[in-house]
């Protein structure tokens, strides 16, 4: 359900806006969108698994408000984010 260290390497050098950025909003929510990704799949089969459910609607939560934070201050940046991760709003 967590994200490998490997995958995680390559999300950061993938949205990382310069060399070493491991906490730009970009960054954070393409991990957490990984994190989403994984959970859900892990959902279909374990359907009653609310504990886990729990952490979903906050990692969720968590993701809406940097989206917001970036389309605060750069409305460009946030839909260029939102189109490269695939999310839907």
């Amino acid at each position: 359900m967590s994200v490998s260290p490997e995958r995680k390497q390559e999300l950061i050098k993938e949205f990382a806006l310069q060399e070493g950025d491991t906490g730009s909003p970009e960054v954070q929510v393409a991990i957490l969108t990984e994190r989403i990704t994984n959970l859900t799949e892990h959902f279909k089969s374990h359907k009653k698994d609310n504990h886990s459910r729990r952490g979903l609607l906050k990692m969720v939560s968590q993701r809406r408000r940097l989206l917001d934070y970036v389309k605060a201050g750069d409305e460009e940046r946030y839909k260029k984010l939102i189109t490269r991760l695939g999310i839907r709003r």
